[in-house]
Parts: structure tokens; C-alpha cells; sequence
């Protein structure tokens, strides 16, 4: 039976992005992407809610993360869901789920920074507008 895991999500860096590398030697990057919701209260007041997701890149895409992505800017992320689960010093087992990116895109260009148009096989990163997105 066909199945599909595809998660895509538009929003702002949260942190600062942390790059580390496996016993192997494989780069890994994480950072934090912030999405908002606009709704109206069925009373007319307007309010905002937050979501915050947990990204992981690999490989050349953690790489191009770590350099071009800063804390703030406007990124374009696409993966599947991945949840992790460890457990603690204390004993206790924790998890948390993470979008394991294969296509990364920096759309914000406050700052002069140039960005490669470049496609690996770990995913894409390439130049466009926010305007040129499919939706």
C-alpha cells in the first residue's frame, strides 16, 4: 500500500544554526523554523498562534544551511517527519519530532548575502522569489 511522509513549511529561523558531525564525519545541521497562523475569534478579534518545528539537514544541504541560514531569516523547508526518541540521564525517555529536510530554500535577502544555485543530491537549494513558489 502506498504511503506518503512530506512535510513543507515557510517561515523564520528561530536560532542560530548548529552544525555538528557524526563519528563518520557526516555534517548534520539543525535550527528552528516559526510559522504563523492568522485567524478571526468567532467574536471578531484577530490573534496569531506560533507553531515551531525542529529542522535537520545532512550532508552538503547542512552544510549550505549552516553558512547562508541566520536567526531571523525567511526560509523555505521540505522533508518527511521524523520522530526521535532517546532516553535521558535521569532515566527518562523523551522524543521529539523533526522534519528531515531533503530541500532547503533561502528566500530572505536582507543583508547582501548571495545564495548558490546549485542542486546536490541531498536537495536543492536555489535562488527564487517568494512570489515564484507553486502556491
Amino acid at each position: 500500500m502506498p504511503s506518503l511522509n512530506k512535510v513543507t513549511i515557510i517561515g523564520n529561523v528561530g536560532n542560530e544554526p548548529e552544525m555538528r558531525f557524526t563519528p563518520n564525519g557526516k555534517p548534520v545541521t539543525s535550527f528552528s523554523v516559526a510559522t504563523n497562523w492568522v485567524f478571526s475569534t468567532p467574536e471578531g478579534e484577530r490573534r496569531q498562534e506560533t507553531e515551531w518545528f525542529n529542522v535537520v539537514a545532512w550532508n552538503r544541504l547542512a552544510e549550505q544551511c549552516n553558512q547562508f541560514l541566520a536567526k531571523g531569516k525567511l526560509v523555505y523547508a521540505e522533508g518527511r517527519l521524523h520522530t526521535r526518541n532517546w532516553e535521558g540521564q535521569d532515566g527518562q525517555s523523551h522524543s521529539r519530532m523533526e522534519v528531515i529536510a531533503n530541500r532547503v530554500i533561502f528566500l530572505d535577502r536582507r543583508g547582501g548575502s548571495s545564495f548558490p544555485d546549485e542542486k546536490t543530491d541531498e536537495g536543492a537549494v536555489v535562488d527564487l522569489e517568494p512570489e515564484d513558489l507553486p502556491f
